[in-house]
């Protein structure tokens, strides 16, 4: 088949899973013509039969503030469609790729372009759900031609939120476990001294991530052993991060990694997990250091209870409770042979119920659905 992709480029889990979806699916014999802004972080690698096309900025005074984004990526999606002879525009997240997207079906009407919208989550419960922009999220829901969610919860969260009631499709993440053979981290610095562990957070650093909470369950961990806290990423609240860690006295113990193109040499280096957010409509990363086999540390919330079995592939405590976290934490950091059963089990999971070749093809199964619609 030939689809056309929208994502956003940059290091969130919307856009990492459009880059490695659309690589698998090439991998697998379609055309995949990317259509963003820029180039999207994972897509360094550009395989064969993948295309970038980057959406133009035209300079004009009347656009220097408000530059109209979602109209000229509906020409550039449209224009691109034609050249490709593409059938379906697949875009994650649904603002404002979605409208765009529509708008590009009607551009180019002669080609019964079809339109699939992935709701990640903050396109849904946080964007989605703010009134200048619910009318139009709920449209754009109502009127792709498919719409999947990345877990249940975000499923349900949808429908309760704009009142639809129409089919959605639950495709989960995955994991490619090809990745996680022999990976090593030339940016982390070696350990301290043997005994030394390593915590890891990575995401893009908003407020919905719960930074501080994260600087709080590693100084209480520092408390009681030898650790270091690897801050993968960047955003909002780096700052809020570099000031906790020396209000915390742990400056010296945190190392910021920054924003980097493969997590998953930094997992290698782990020990352990922390994602302690407000809500995580499915949680990439949780996934992602399961397949490493690194136990998650998380807040009990939104689809992360879908990914982690708590108990057996981590451990799952209420949204802001520090020092339950902290004590799961300490409790297995303190048991060596008690984490390393729970990192089997959790890559074990990974990779029995996340693997690419078992994703990929229900997204083709959508694709091969609205196309004989």
């Amino acid at each position: 088949m030939r689809i056309g992709i929208t994502c956003y480029p940059s290091h969130g889990g919307s856009g990492v899973v459009a880059t490695e979806l659309g690589k698998a699916l090439a991998e697998r014999g379609h055309e995949v013509a990317f259509v963003s802004y820029a180039t999207p972080l994972r897509l360094g690698d550009q395989p064969a039969g993948v295309s970038f096309y980057e959406v133009p900025e035209f300079d004009y005074p009347l656009f220097q503030q408000h530059f109209p984004h979602c109209i000229t990526l509906a020409s550039r999606m449209a224009e691109v469609a034609r050249m490709r002879k593409l059938q379906v525009l697949h875009v994650h997240y649904a603002i404002p790729f979605t409208p765009a997207a529509m708008l590009a079906r009607q551009i180019a009407h002669e080609l019964d372009l079809k339109v699939v919208t992935t709701l990640h989550g903050t396109d849904v419960t946080l964007v989605g759900q703010n009134p200048i922009f619910a009318p139009i999220t709920q449209v754009s829901i109502r009127n792709s031609d498919a719409v999947t969610a990345v877990s249940h919860w975000l499923r349900d969260e949808t429908r309760r939120a704009f009142g639809c009631e129409r089919d959605i499709d639950v495709i989960y993440n995955f994991i490619d476990p090809l990745r996680y053979v022999g990976r090593k981290a030339p940016c982390v610095p070696p350990l301290a001294c043997p005994e030394q562990v390593t915590l890891t957070h990575i995401s893009n650093f908003r407020p919905v991530k719960r930074i501080g909470d994260v600087m709080e369950v590693f100084a209480r961990v520092r408390r009681q052993m030898r650790a270091r806290l690897l801050l993968v990423g960047e955003g909002p609240d780096t700052s809020l991060a570099i000031r906790m860690a020396n209000e915390l006295g742990v400056a010296e113990d945190v190392v910021f990694v920054g924003v980097v193109d493969a997590v998953e040499p930094v997992l290698a280096c782990s020990d352990l997990l922390l994602l302690p957010s407000e809500s995580e409509s499915f949680g990439l990363v949780a996934l992602e250091a399961m397949a490493a086999g690194v136990p998650v540390i998380g807040a009990d919330a939104g689809g992360l209870r879908e990914v982690v079995v708590a108990g057996e592939t981590g451990y799952l405590a209420p949204v802001g409770d520090v020092a339950a976290m902290a004590d799961h934490a300490i409790g297995l950091l303190h048991d060596p042979a008690r984490r390393q059963r729970m990192g089997a089990a959790a890559r074990q999971r990974a990779f029995d119920q996340f693997p690419v070749d078992k994703i990929v093809p229900q997204y083709e199964a959508v694709y091969q659905r609205v196309v004989e619609q």
